[in-house]
């Protein structure tokens, strides 16, 4: 079955009560039994609720998976699935991940004596080389973020041993244009706040697999740990994942247009997009991926403050966190996504000052390049000012700093 058919139709029967044809938002916390132990399938909503299995079996379809289990949030599906792991685990982890992650492993899974390894992971030897005896997992964001290098999870799933899992966060592109699990990948994990809802209104997370046992586990962290899906949220993403397919083509072809106007300009240093030829792994995008997605990086010539001032001056591109809507969105990953991040850190794996990322949305793409276009016009002075960094101590009001400078909220 196409994909598109099982996005609208995979977990979408007709209610049997009313015969609605649309699933309803069962707002119930509680299920009334006949006798103790006899009830419909249900008994109480964090363990099971018919709105949220709809969207699991939905999203299980479009991943083809045997399983998906439903979380609040996409770090609510990463706790779960890291509680997999005991106490002296080792975890070895792409280099370039979001934010949030590295938080979550940094700042509270190490406390419990699970170690983490951040590693290039486009160096398959280097990985190699950081995986231990007591290695448990291969951790893998492709394409990355925000510097959207793409690993190969193919080469990745042939170096785990017994006993180890491959999880491939699959945000970026979507079951749409990647299906990790067909790679050989255990699990596959999803913000479905981003493109599967896609419409920046509703917050979860899931995580697909395969594999019977290791849902079982999932299924057990879910009703435990606590963090699930309410049946509103999972309404709101059930309708954005019917229509995934439809943006996903106009996302990508929308950010292709506009990583090749950007390439063009000279003031603009370095675009990341993997459906670029002059991308590093755009070969294995062509062939692990079938889209390249709607994400562009970019670094700009000029004083890193330049890019605070461009991220000002789009008018459609709305300054926010977040990506995957349908509308275009400018961040700059070192103050905002990235921010928990150490400084040091960031800049070794090239998230400066200097970077924006740009969530592309479906408007018209003519539109979006107007507005990049005045935006970067309007401080294409800065580029030929070759000194990045500080600001003119001359004038330091020039370029206004954002109003979270320095504070990594998110």
């Amino acid at each position: 079955m196409d994909f598109a058919t099982r996005a609208i139709h995979a977990g979408q029967e007709p209610d049997q009560a009313t015969g609605a044809t649309i699933v309803p938002i069962y707002a119930t916390s509680t299920y009334t039994q006949t006798a103790v132990g006899n009830h419909k399938g249900f008994d109480y909503s964090r363990v099971a609720n018919p709105t949220r299995n709809a969207l699991e079996t939905q999203l299980a379809a479009l991943e083809e998976a045997s399983h998906c289990v439903a979380f609040a949030s996409g770090l609510g599906a990463e706790s779960a699935i890291t509680s997999l792991l005991s106490s002296g685990d080792h975890v070895v982890v792409s280099d370039d991940t979001y934010g949030g992650t590295y938080r979550l492993f940094t700042r509270v899974l190490e406390r419990f004596r699970i170690t983490f390894t951040f590693v290039d992971m486009t160096d398959v030897p280097a990985v190699r080389a950081a995986i231990r005896p007591n290695t448990k997992m291969l951790w893998i964001e492709t394409p990355t973020n925000p510097m959207l290098r793409i690993i190969d999870i193919t080469a990745m799933v042939a170096l785990k041993a017994p006993g180890q899992l491959v999880v491939v966060d699959n945000t970026f592109c979507t079951p749409y244009f990647q299906s990790p699990l067909a790679l050989g990948a255990d699990i596959v994990i999803h913000s479905a706040t981003k493109y599967i809802g896609g419409h920046s209104d509703a917050m979860g997370g899931a995580a697909m697999t395969n594999d019977d046992a290791i849902a079982a586990d999932l299924r057990l962290l879910q009703k435990t740990l606590g963090a699930t899906l309410s049946p509103f949220e999972a309404f709101l993403i059930s309708r954005g994942a019917k229509t995934l397919a439809v943006r996903m083509r106009e996302h990508e072809r929308n950010a292709l247009a506009i990583a090749h106007f950007l390439a063009e300009r000279d003031d603009v240093a370095e675009v990341f997009y993997p459906g670029l030829a002059s991308h590093p792994q755009h070969e294995l995008a062509r062939t692990q991926m079938r889209g390249f997605g709607g994400i562009i990086s970019m670094t700009l010539r000029g004083p890193e403050s330049r890019a605070l001032e461009v991220a000002k001056r789009t008018k459609l591109f709305a300054l926010a966190e977040s990506l995957g809507g349908v509308e275009s969105l400018i961040n700059h990953p070192a103050r905002m996504t990235h921010g928990s991040i150490p400084k040091e850190e960031r800049d070794r794996r090239g998230i400066t000052d200097g970077l924006l990322r740009l969530s592309v949305g479906i408007e018209g793409v003519h539109d979006l390049i107007a507005d990049l276009r005045q935006a970067l016009d309007a401080t294409s002075a800065l580029a030929e000012i070759t000194t990045a960094g500080a600001l003119d101590p001359a004038n330091p009001d020039a370029i206004p700093a954002m109003q979270n400078e320095g504070a990594p909220t998110y």
